[in-house]
């Protein structure tokens, strides 16, 4: 009885040993994040810039290694089979432009894992990530309808695809319930690397006294946020605070907080060593989304109550943002 006793507790120490180790081998392993960027690429002060951020933070604060990559000529298989062949623990493709080619390479390579931002697949090896972008749009819509002198704001979207008609519906909700009278027009670059059309459609919507814009529309976005302060109209930012592009133009901005979604990855591979969730969904409840400070108009105090109540009732369900338009496909 004495020698078996022994023995398991031989096995025990031996066990509880292995464990040890493999916890220490995990925490020592220098895990790398490789990430193909959208079109518009590094630089973009919006949906890339937010990404890097992320990523550096990682580096910063967990010694995860990471590298990045661009397609300027907008081959992206090409460069994420490259991160492939460069062993990184897990590949991100950051935007829906990115999706065909990065599901083309998964299914080549079915033992990387990779990470879709910002849509959905179904490949078993890529995990999926994605906003509530029409719940943060929501605040936008609300403080551009508080701004408006003229009653009428417009949307200047990147292309014309149902991610971001969750920005326009969302703004256009938001503005109709703070001031069901007021006007929206929006148009579609057809781009998010064009930044002399979005300044082109900001022109011809200043024209017709829309007094506040708003983009979802990369860089493109950028010529109408120039635009705007030109001609000393408002503006909104999207996806990181855009504020420093135009001071004394730009509102406020729709935070689409990527950077700390990427982070969470982040912690959560060199945590776990794998990502075991197929996928994530973040709105005003996960901080996901929301505004960035509100400069250059002083709201009331009633104005400010308004946008807090929204987002309650937004976060606790008894406000349903539209994210989809009708027919759309």
């Amino acid at each position: 009885m004495k020698k078996i006793t022994i023995a398991i507790m031989i096995i025990a120490i031996f066990l509880a040993g292995c464990s040890r180790q493999s916890t220490t081998e995990q925490a020592e392993k220098e895990y790398k994040i490789g990430i193909m960027l959208s079109d518009a690429g590094l630089g973009d002060e919006s949906f890339n810039d937010s990404a890097f951020q992320g990523l550096e933070q990682a580096r910063d604060e967990l010694g995860v290694l990471f590298d990045y990559k661009e397609a300027a000529d907008g081959n992206y298989e090409e460069k994420i089979t490259e991160l492939v062949k460069e062993k990184y623990d897990l590949i991100i493709g950051l935007g829906f432009s990115v999706k065909d080619a990065l599901e083309s390479v998964a299914k080549q390579y079915p033992e990387q894992q990779f990470l879709l931002i910002d849509e959905q697949s179904e490949l078993e090896n890529i995990i999926s990530l994605t906003f509530k972008e029409q719940e943060g749009s929501f605040l936008v819509g609300m403080v551009a309808a508080m701004a408006s002198k003229t009653g009428k704001i417009g949307f200047v979207g990147g292309v014309d695809t149902p991610l971001i008609h969750h920005f326009e519906m969302g703004y256009i909700d938001g503005a109709k319930h703070y001031n069901p009278e007021i006007e929206i027009v929006t148009e579609y670059v057809g781009s998010f690397d064009d930044a002399e059309a979005g300044s082109a459609i900001a022109a011809d919507f200043i024209k017709n006294d829309v007094d506040f814009l708003y983009h979802a529309a990369g860089f493109s976005g950028f010529g109408m946020i120039k635009k705007a302060e030109e001609a000393g109209v408002f503006a909104a930012g999207v996806d990181s605070d855009q504020f420093f592009i135009a001071e004394k133009t730009v509102v406020t901005s729709m935070l689409k907080n990527v950077n700390t979604a990427v982070f969470q990855i982040a912690q959560t591979l060199q945590e776990e060593g794998s990502i075991s969730e197929k996928s994530y969904l973040f709105g005003l409840s996960e901080e996901g989304v929301g505004l960035a400070p509100i400069r250059n108009i002083t709201l009331t105090a009633e104005q400010q109550a308004a946008i807090e109540k929204a987002q309650e009732e937004i976060v606790s369900g008894k406000i349903t943002v539209t994210s989809e338009k009708e027919n759309s496909q």
